[in-house]
């Protein structure tokens, strides 16, 4: 059963490494562009990392409950619960506040003709960063739960 237990304790951490890495620049990489044409193009290496997001948060989801099947004496562990309270909670924030702030945004890249990128990008686009940024801060959170245990 060690073995396993180990074997899962892997593919958790590589998982957080393929997900939660590019998760943190999503929003860098798109700040960076300063014409439409760059503003797309970034806006599609976003999609492909958050297809590596969605695949790694999957997986930390799938192998931290399989740690604590496994173990069950992590759901009594102050750090266990409140990480996989915090990641249920980041889970849902993508469905609930990040896909109906990002329809605008996508709308408007989809619809605008033009090199200038319209203020409205920028109005919309501030809301939808802050969001990501919070939910940042919480998978941070998170990475320091599980690594120090504190309680």
């Amino acid at each position: 059963m060690s073995t396993i237990y180990n074997i899962i304790v892997f593919i958790h951490i590589f998982s957080a490494i393929l997900g939660m890495g590019p998760g943190f620049v999503l929003t860098t990489v798109v700040k960076s562009g300063n014409t439409m044409t760059e503003l797309k193009h970034s806006y599609k290496i976003r999609h492909k990392l958050h297809i590596f997001v969605m695949i790694g948060g999957i997986l930390l989801l799938i192998t931290g409950l399989a740690m604590g099947y496994i173990n069950p004496s992590l759901f009594r562990m102050g750090w266990y619960v409140t990480s996989l309270f915090l990641f249920l909670a980041a889970l849902a924030i993508g469905p609930l506040v990040l896909s109906p702030r990002s329809k605008p945004v996508k709308a408007l890249l989809e619809s605008h003709n033009g090199e200038v990128i319209p203020e409205e990008y920028w109005r919309l686009s501030k809301v939808l960063f802050r969001y990501e940024n919070l939910e940042n801060v919480i998978f941070l959170i998170i990475i320091a739960l599980m690594i120090t245990k504190p309680f």
